[in-house]
């Protein structure tokens, strides 16, 4: 039985990391309900107070192939490396410096955005083709592969 799944991401500022992801997937932030112009009137009319307006938001494929991208606000920080993390495929078919060059200029791109950049992973073949690991604007690890 296949099943849709929903990636959920606790944080603590949704509205934001919403906003880098929607960028590093290409991907859209959630429309609002339907009626509404934005997020903040949709909440203000189902009585959320302002200092709640941010403990949630999430990102769609606009293709409707992906996952729904869910973040969640929590009371505490991260605390150690991610067991799961996202692979971001932004090099595929490539090989070597091409694909390494590739990888550099969507980095570069994502730093732009909020990345922070950890490590480069040169290739090592026949099983890796190199990668460079990032974390998002809250410190979660993901990969450029």
């Amino acid at each position: 039985m296949s099943r849709d799944i929903q990636v959920t991401v606790d944080c603590a500022d949704p509205g934001k990391l919403a906003t880098f992801w929607a960028e590093a997937l290409g991907y859209r932030v959630q429309d609002p309900p339907e009626g509404f112009a934005t997020w903040d009137d949709a909440l203000e009319a189902f009585g959320v107070p302002p200092e709640h307006r941010n403990d949630a938001s999430a990102v769609n494929d606009p293709e409707g192939s992906g996952p729904r991208v869910f973040f969640q606000k929590v009371p505490e920080g991260k605390q150690v490396k991610n067991r799961v993390h996202l692979d971001l495929r932004a090099a595929p078919g490539l090989e070597g410096e091409e694909r390494m060059a590739a990888l550099e200029a969507e980095a570069a791109r994502l730093v732009g955005h909020g990345a922070t950049r950890l490590a480069r992973h040169e290739p090592s073949p026949p099983l890796q083709g190199g990668h460079i690991i990032l974390a998002d604007p809250e410190g979660n690890e993901f990969c450029l592969d």
